[in-house]
């Protein structure tokens, strides 16, 4: 073993109080610190991480990855259907990365009791629609087997509108659609009521079968109001989705225009909300690396000035200025791998209480969701360790340069 180690690791070691009555505490209290930051930081990244995959997770289960709309209107300013025939389809599925691929239809209607009535937008779905998402988010009734090729008669009401409407599931229900000479009426039974806390979606969608839709927007089975199309890897969904703005050239046969858009353009402002919170993050991350460094150095100062009788006795002895600083330099870094690992210990158990209990709550009508998130990614708290670790040696080394200031002869009488 080096005598640099050694020594380094007896001061380390050392719990006499005896002329030691500052270098102690100033040792706890860096390790402290050290623990504090490494904590504060993981549990904010994990928190950061479990917003973004949460509320991105609700606003892509109702828009999917990627939709192919229409960019025509009508004489009424409706949007066009699309045709999303077996042609379409293939050419979507040519594109190396897309996943699932499922047609949705939309008409605006209006759901009416005794007492009250509400505008809503009636989504139509059918069964190559992936319906995992409200299946989580249902919270009464059941999940109905939508069609393409029958009307099934059953919607899925969000909790919000069912509360203001005063229904319950198994309730039958009106509902009233524009048609171009007439008002049409369908009666629906409620089969199942979800909350998504999603106030935008929540308070203006109303799923049914896609069946039904079309046919109170007089279209045949080829006619859609779009696609949804899903992609294996999100980071490359603005990638995909400029490859598909290719698909369809010029307009169809019924004059219409395609268009794609990513989910990040449909819901821009939630995404813009969600950078944000990167942003937060890294100030987070740097402040908190900054104010374990400080700790650091100011124990090691404090160190040094209690030692320096023993560094004016060690370079008398012919250690050399560089021996002398590796001594305080491996020092430190003891006390930092332990502040790192309390750090670690009490961040991650955080999150896991958190993530298992749920807590601390929030307010899901400004936040989306009814508890604080947690999403671990290893990678990078690793980064985050290493990173601490890194900028507290560099600073570290920096300090340790003051051990060359004055002589021996000088230091060793220091009282």
């Amino acid at each position: 073993m080096a005598f640099e180690l050694f020594i380094a690791k007896r001061i380390y070691a050392d719990r006499s109080e005896d002329g030691e009555r500052f270098s102690r505490p100033a040792i706890r209290i860096a390790m402290l610190g050290v623990a504090i930051g490494v904590a504060v930081m993981l549990v904010s990244l994990a928190v950061v991480l479990g917003f973004k995959h949460e509320v991105s997770s609700k606003v892509i289960g109702f828009g999917s990855h990627i939709q192919v709309l229409s960019l025509t209107q009508n004489q009424n300013y409706e949007m066009m259907p699309v045709l999303t025939n077996d042609t379409l389809i293939r050419k979507v599925k040519k594109v190396q990365g897309i996943g699932r691929i499922q047609r949705f239809a939309t008409k605006i209607g209006i759901l009416k009791t005794e007492e009250n009535f509400r505008g809503l937008t009636f989504k139509g779905v059918g069964e190559d629609y992936d319906l995992t998402f409200f299946q989580h988010c249902l919270i009464d009734g059941k999940m109905p087997k939508f069609s393409s090729k029958e009307a099934t008669n059953e919607i899925l009401l969000s909790q919000k509108v069912a509360g203001d409407l005063g229904v319950k599931t198994g309730d039958k229900i009106f509902a009233y659609f524009m048609g171009e000479e007439s008002m049409r009426a369908r009666r629906f039974k409620v089969a199942g009521i979800f909350a998504t806390n999603m106030n935008d979606y929540d308070k203006n969608y109303v799923i049914t079968d896609i069946y039904t839709v079309r046919k109170l927007n007089n279209w045949d089975e080829e006619m859609s109001s779009g696609l949804e199309v899903t992609v294996d890897d999100f980071d490359r969904v603005d990638e995909l989705t400029r490859k598909l703005q290719f698909i369809h050239q010029g307009t169809d046969r019924n004059g219409v225009t395609y268009g794609v858009y990513c989910i990040k353009d449909i819901a821009a402002h939630t995404f813009a909300w969600l950078s944000v919170l990167d942003m937060n993050v890294v100030m987070i991350l740097v402040l908190m690396i900054l104010v374990s460094a400080f700790t650091v150095v100011s124990g090691l100062l404090i160190i040094m000035l209690e030692r320096i009788n023993m560094i004016g006795t060690l370079k008398v002895l012919g250690a050399t200025n560089v021996s002398v600083r590796k001594i305080f330099i491996q020092f430190s870094i003891m006390l930092v791998g332990q502040g790192l690992l309390w750090g670690n210990v009490f961040g991650l158990l955080l999150c896991w209480i958190q993530q298992r209990f749920h807590l601390v709550s929030l307010d899901a009508s400004i936040y989306y969701i009814d508890s604080v998130p947690i999403r671990f990614n290893w990678w990078l708290i690793l980064a985050v360790n290493v990173a601490t670790l890194l900028i507290s040696t560099l600073v570290i080394w920096g300090s340790s340069h003051l051990i060359s200031i004055g002589k021996p002869s000088e230091t060793i009488r220091y009282e």
